[in-house]
C-alpha cells in the first residue's frame, strides 16, 4: 500500500516544530517597539509623537503577516507574537494615551473608559484567535483592533494639530473611547479588504484615484487619516442597518375596494 503524504493543516505539529523567522519577526517587534514608544512619548508630554508612532505601528502590523504569507514564513510562533504586540500597540497604548492626555481629568469616569477600551481590544483579540471557522473572510466581526486604534489616535490628534485644548472635548473623547471599545466587542461586520488582489489591473481612473487620496493626505494628515476612520468605523453600522432593511418583510397589500 503506497504511503501517503500527512496533509497540511493549519494546526498542523510540523508548523509548530518550525524555527522563529527573522523577517516578519522583526516587523512584529517594530510595531512593538512604536507601541511601547507611544506610551513613553505620552508619559513625556509628546502625545503628537505618540500619535505618529501608533499609526507607524499600525502599518508595521500590516506588513509583517503579508511578509510572512509571502515568504512562507509562517509560524505559530509568530502567530501568538503578533497578537502580544497588537495588545500593546492597539490596546494598551492608545487607551493610556487618551487617559494622560483627556481622561485622567475626569475622575473614575476617565480610567472607566479607558479600560473599556482596553478590554474590548483584549477581548476582540482574543474571539479573533480562537475563531476556528471563518463564515465570511471579506469581512471582520468587530471593529478591528488596529481600526479602533487609529480612530481614537487620530480623533487627538486632529485636536492636538487644530490647537483645541484636551478640557474642551473631554466628554466627546469619553464618549468615542467607549464607542470604539463596544465596536470592537460587537458583531458587526466590517469590511477586511482580504480579497483585494493587487496583481490585477484596474481602470485608469483608480490610478488617479490614489493619487488625489495622496494629495488629501498630504495637505492635511491628520484630519484625512481620522476622516478615513471615522468613516470605516461607521461602515458597520450602516451595513448592519442595510442588512436589516433588506430583511424586513414588505407590508401586505390591501384588499381591492
Amino acid at each position: 500500500m503506497p504511503e501517503t503524504k500527512p496533509r497540511k493543516t493549519l494546526f498542523n505539529p510540523e508548523l509548530k516544530r518550525r524555527g522563529i523567522y527573522v523577517l516578519p519577526n522583526l516587523l512584529t517587534t517594530a510595531a512593538l517597539f512604536c507601541g511601547f514608544f507611544a506610551i513613553v512619548q505620552a508619559m513625556t508630554g509628546n502625545f503628537e509623537r505618540a500619535a505618529v508612532a501608533i499609526f507607524v505601528a499600525m502599518i508595521l502590523d500590516g506588513l509583517d503577516g503579508r511578509v510572512a504569507r509571502m515568504t512562507r514564513t509562517q509560524s505559530a510562533f509568530g502567530a501568538e507574537y503578533d497578537s502580544l504586540s497588537d495588545m500593546v500597540s492597539f490596546g494598551v497604548a492608545p487607551a493610556l494615551v487618551i487617559y494622560a492626555w483627556a481622561l485622567k481629568d475626569m475622575g473614575r469616569l476617565g480610567w472607566i473608559a479607558a479600560f473599556v477600551y482596553c478590554v474590548g481590544a483584549a477581548l476582540r483579540l482574543a474571539r479573533f484567535n480562537t475563531s476556528l471557522e471563518v463564515i465570511d473572510r471579506r469581512f471582520f466581526q468587530g471593529l478591528p483592533s488596529p481600526a479602533a486604534a487609529a480612530l481614537v489616535t487620530g480623533f487627538f490628534w486632529v485636536m492636538i494639530d487644530k490647537s483645541i485644548a484636551a478640557a474642551e472635548v473631554r466628554w466627546l473623547t469619553c464618549g468615542l473611547v467607549i464607542f470604539a471599545g463596544i465596536s470592537m466587542v460587537s458583531n458587526l461586520r466590517f469590511y477586511s479588504f482580504k480579497d483585494i488582489n493587487l496583481r490585477r489591473s484596474v481602470p485608469f481612473i483608480f490610478v488617479v484615484g490614489i493619487a488625489l487620496g495622496f494629495a488629501v493626505l498630504s495637505y492635511d494628515t491628520p484630519v484625512a487619516l481620522f476622516g478615513l476612520f471615522v468613516a470605516y468605523s461607521l461602515s458597520g453600522y450602516a451595513l448592519a442597518l442595510v442588512r436589516r432593511f433588506r430583511r424586513r418583510p414588505l407590508p401586505p397589500e390591501s384588499p381591492p375596494v
